[in-house]
């Protein structure tokens, strides 16, 4: 018996090229969740970083989806210290933004639809040993949920910290968010897989852009993730993941694509399907759109 393995992609708002075209007009992009669940049973809901939102939009979208589909969901910014005053102080998580953050998800919660909570840590949070004890105030505020912690600074990896890492996430526990991305600067982390929670497991694919991955004056963050896979690149990624799944026998192991540029998460999410041995699309036939991303890629010089 190995765990459950749920591919998806970062959000299901992106990929225009996935949708048929009525799905792109104005009236239709809030049905686009439905058409998106025909093949896939797992999306990342992103947008829950940059703000609160009303808890009935997850009771909505809840209600638009499958009995077996599941969102995880992207930790209010405030909650992984990415806030600043006015002065560029960073601002302190509190418990009410906790409290208010855990009601919003509560919808998804009562309807099993809830994976996990995701706790991205921007590259100014760096190793410490003061900022190991938020672990436990994470999990004492959010006592029943699942929550994965991805580090956007190496110092969280490197040399003796590893063992403290992995230690300080198995206590609480919190699940080791392994991530896919340019292995360049302090920035980057590297492509290691910690299994700090019994019950659950998360790959995430960023892309291999390294020109973009610190652009500062980018159009869109689309151009920092604007990068398509390789089936060569991912292979080795699958493999892991289907390593990972027989470890955590009965638990689950989501994959998410967060190469949101065009429609290469969708394109990724398939390509990591077919290696995992999965229906592609659930089955489903796969979209113009995607068929041609794939073909051109595919016949590249």
């Amino acid at each position: 018996m190995t765990a459950n393995i749920r591919v998806g992609t970062a959000s299901w708002t992106d990929h225009e090229p996935f949708y048929p075209p009525e799905y792109n007009k104005a009236s239709m992009k809030s049905r686009r969740i439905e058409y998106y669940a025909r093949y896939f049973s797992l999306v990342e809901v992103d947008s829950t970083f940059y703000h609160l939102q009303p808890a009935r939009n997850f009771q909505m979208w809840a209600e638009r989806t499958p009995a077996d589909f599941i969102f995880d969901v992207k930790a209010y910014g405030e909650l992984t210290w990415h806030h600043r005053d006015e002065d560029k102080h960073v601002i302190a998580p509190s418990a009410e933004t906790f409290a208010r953050f855990r009601e919003m998800v509560s919808p998804m919660r009562e309807a099993g639809k809830l994976g996990a909570l995701l706790f991205q840590f921007p590259p100014w949070f760096t190793f410490d040993e003061e900022r190991l004890e938020y672990f436990a105030t994470v999990r004492e505020l959010l006592p029943e949920d699942t929550i994965a912690v991805e580090f956007r600074h190496r110092s969280w990896v490197e040399g003796e910290h590893v063992e403290v890492t992995r230690a300080a996430l198995s206590e609480h526990p919190l699940a080791y968010c392994a991530v896919d991305e340019p292995q360049i600067g302090s920035g980057s982390v590297p492509p290691i897989v910690l299994l700090t929670d019994p019950h659950y497991a998360m790959v995430r694919f960023h892309g291999r852009n390294t020109h973009a991955w610190y652009g500062k004056h980018l159009a869109s963050s689309r151009d920092r993730f604007d990068y398509l896979y390789t089936t060569d690149e991912l292979a080795p990624w699958a493999e892991r993941i289907q390593r990972i799944a027989e470890q955590l026998a009965g638990s689950e192991v989501h994959v998410v694509a967060n190469n949101n540029a065009s429609n290469y998460g969708i394109v990724n999410a398939f390509d990591l399907q077919a290696l995992l041995g999965q229906p592609v699309g659930k089955g489903e036939p796969i979209p113009d759109g995607v068929r041609e991303t794939m073909r051109t890629r595919d016949t590249a010089p």
